[in-house]
């Protein structure tokens, strides 16, 4: 993601997202992706925000690495003991390959027109089945919401194709709606895959 109104909104609001996504459980999704992965398993978390899933990886015992483009946004996930630093979509693939990648509510950033030569990339900075956790929001084309951000929605059908294009095998997915930064109530999708 290099968008500079989107990278600015969330360096702006960081503090109110990192307030956003604190909860006392971790998801069922999470969980799940622990689960998936290896005990110890080197996993990266693409997107990480303030940190919030990478420190459940972490207390798992897992090995979790962490990037994300907005620099406040790696701030506040050192500060919660993530080797967190700043990157992009565009990085990957990163090695040594990863046992798990984690993006949830990331890559729905990236334009459409990059969204094949990301999910490739992923592809390649995991090991042979290596998990692949996949949230995004529903919906089609692409629009900025209330406060300025780029996204790209996709249907259910055609995040499938996407994924099965890049080499991932569906395990499972999910839909379902939240609240989100902007205050809006949304449908969104979560899907697990393994390369």
């Amino acid at each position: 993601m290099s968008d500079p109104r989107t990278l600015n909104t969330y360096a702006e609001k960081a503090q109110d997202y990192a307030r956003l996504t604190k909860t006392n459980e971790p998801s069922a999704e999470l969980l799940a992706f622990v689960t998936a992965v290896p005990k110890g398993a080197l996993v990266l978390d693409l997107g990480c925000g303030p940190g919030q899933d990478a420190v459940v990886m972490a207390q798992a015992g897992l090995q979790v690495q962490a990037i994300d483009a907005v620099p406040e946004m790696v701030a506040l996930a050192q500060k919660a003991g993530i080797d967190a630093r700043l990157g992009t979509f565009a990085d990957l693939p990163l090695s040594p390959p990863f046992d798990g990648i984690w993006a949830s509510f990331s890559l729905l950033h990236a334009p459409k027109a990059d969204f094949p030569a990301h999910l490739a990339a992923i592809h390649a900075s995991l090991v042979d089945t290596g998990a692949f956790h996949l949230s995004m929001k529903l919906g089609e084309g692409e629009a900025r919401d209330s406060l300025g951000r780029s996204y790209s929605y996709y249907t259910q059908p055609e995040l499938m194709t996407h994924l099965q294009l890049a080499g991932f095998t569906v395990i499972s997915s999910l839909i379902s709606k939240a609240r989100g930064l902007a205050g809006e109530i949304e449908p969104y999708i979560t899907v697990e895959t393994h390369a």
